[in-house]
């Protein structure tokens, strides 16, 4: 696609360092910072009991989550024998790392201006045809506009612009063709996407969590194979309430 990340070498430097917190050195030190932890973080894979199952997604319409066979609940993962806190997105809220799911999951991959992001179905309210929103003034640039569904009003993300703004050049917003919304949970707030992919059983250890604290509470981690974003809803859902971008 005109105007997409040219490679998986550019997808992969740029995924790694969103994982990469708090001091911000300089882009060619992310860069190759980012390149030598994914390195020395290699390990050979064991064959697995069973290859995960692949398959298209149908375009949904409904507002219920389209989950096939939902996940069961799952205990939390403690990843450090003392439970770290931090002042999350909501402001004074103490939460704990609940973004690390164990054992098995399904998640629904789906692409956006070339870069793929992932999304938990168990996180997923629902999948619709875009139709074009209706615009409102005084709102950030990543905020699309409304879209009415059934009498109800939702609340359409311009996903390419929130996720990686400093990518965003008139040349890249010219070739991207929404067609879809994916919306999060039962918030009333969708993201807009391109293509769904598939969905994928994965297991927890497929995917690099990314620690608690830092900057981009959004960030869940990254699906280490498919090399791309794991998003964490909840923490997503309080950004877009408060009109926060995702390097705010």
């Amino acid at each position: 696609m005109s105007g997409s990340f040219a490679n998986e070498d550019v997808m992969e430097e740029y995924l790694s360092a969103l994982l990469t917190e708090d001091q911000a050195p300089s882009e060619d030190t992310v860069q190759k910072q980012a390149v030598a932890r994914l390195l020395e973080g290699v390990k050979p894979e064991l064959p697995k009991a069973a290859p995960s199952v692949e398959k298209p997604l149908p375009v949904i319409e409904t507002k219920t989550a389209p989950v096939i066979v939902p996940t069961p609940a799952e205990p939390k993962v403690e990843t450090q024998p003392e439970l770290q806190t931090e002042q999350g997105a909501g402001g004074g809220d103490t939460e704990i790392n609940e973004r690390v799911i164990a054992g098995s999951f399904q998640s629904l991959f789906f692409n956006v201006a070339g870069l793929t992001l992932a999304v938990p179905l168990t996180e997923l309210g629902g999948i619709h045809n875009l139709e074009k929103p209706g615009p409102l003034f005084g709102k950030p640039d990543w905020f699309m506009g409304v879209m009415l569904y059934r009498e109800e009003k939702l609340n359409v993300v311009d996903t390419a612009k929130w996720v990686m703004p400093e990518k965003c050049n008139e040349i890249l917003e010219d070739s991207i063709k929404y067609q879809y919304l994916i919306m999060l949970g039962d918030s009333g707030w969708g993201l807009a996407c391109e293509e769904l992919v598939n969905t994928v059983t994965l297991q927890s250890e497929d995917v690099k969590w990314r620690d608690i604290g830092g900057k981009r509470p959004w960030l869940a981690g990254m699906v280490k194979e498919k090399m791309c974003a794991m998003l964490d809803v909840k923490q997503l859902i309080k950004m877009l309430n408060k009109g926060l971008g995702s390097n705010d």
